[in-house]
């Protein structure tokens, strides 16, 4: 989420605040109970909050300089808690790579899945609805992608490729600095939303421990491959809309 610092207003501030508070205490509980049910060490609670304060200072800075609104509003504190769940997820990369853990990941998936709905029908019925809040929610997603798989990859479900599913959005991103016509706003599609989903039904399902090699591996190939395409038609209609320009 790239954006010039500016401090929000008071009430914004306010919320943000807020937000980010609650958050990292509720990550904090969260990760040393996972990390005690885990037997797990002392990495779980330190990277689940470094995750989530990391990426709240972002939240904070683009706030300040592109929420159109004087309020967070309770779809963008959704967002948020989807955040504290994500930064659960990633810290379990630090858990030992048991079936216990890996059921924890896709439980919690399945939650910030369901949670995904949530944010953007309160944001229209709110009257809040901001591109802010629609990059929030796509961050979000994009970050829970790059850890599940971090989690396939390092709980032996796949090799270093499918690294790929989280590396390709932030790949993607950084062309953009460079390309400028790859940074050209593009508009949400259904089969955007359709593969982000994917994403996270594939990864959850090759991370399940039911599901072993070479199984898993083809779960996560199959997942990969639609990520690819998916991304392979966005670079096509950003040149298309280069050449029309």
């Amino acid at each position: 989420m790239r954006t010039r610092w500016v401090c929000p207003d008071a009430p914004l501030r306010s919320g943000v605040c807020l937000a980010a508070g609650l958050g990292l205490g509720a990550v904090g509980l969260l990760a040393v109970w996972a990390r005690d049910w885990l037997g797990a060490g002392a990495g779980v609670p330190v990277v689940a909050m470094t995750v989530f304060a990391t990426a709240m200072l972002l939240v904070a800075g683009a706030a300040g300089a592109r929420h159109p609104f004087p309020r967070f509003g309770s779809a963008n504190v959704v967002t948020t808690l989807r955040l504290v769940l994500v930064s659960l997820i990633a810290a379990l990369a630090m858990a030992p790579g048991t079936a216990r853990a890996a059921w924890l990941a896709v439980v919690v998936t399945a939650l910030v899945a369901i949670l995904d709905g949530v944010d953007g029908w309160l944001a229209r019925r709110s009257g809040l609805a901001s591109q802010f809040g629609a990059r929030f929610d796509m961050e979000t997603d994009a970050l829970l992608i790059l850890m599940l798989s971090v989690l396939v990859w390092s709980f032996d479900k796949a090799g270093w490729w499918v690294l790929a599913c989280g590396w390709m959005r932030y790949a993607f991103v950084a062309a953009g600095w460079g390309l400028p016509w790859m940074s050209r706003p593009l508009s949400p599609t259904v089969r955007g939303k359709a593969v982000a989903v994917l994403q996270f039904v594939g990864l959850a399902t090759a991370l399940a421990p039911p599901v072993r090699p070479p199984v898993s591996e083809g779960v996560a190939a199959l997942t990969l491959a639609a990520l690819a395409w998916s991304f392979a038609v966005d670079v096509a209609r950003l040149w298309r809309a280069e050449g029309a320009g």
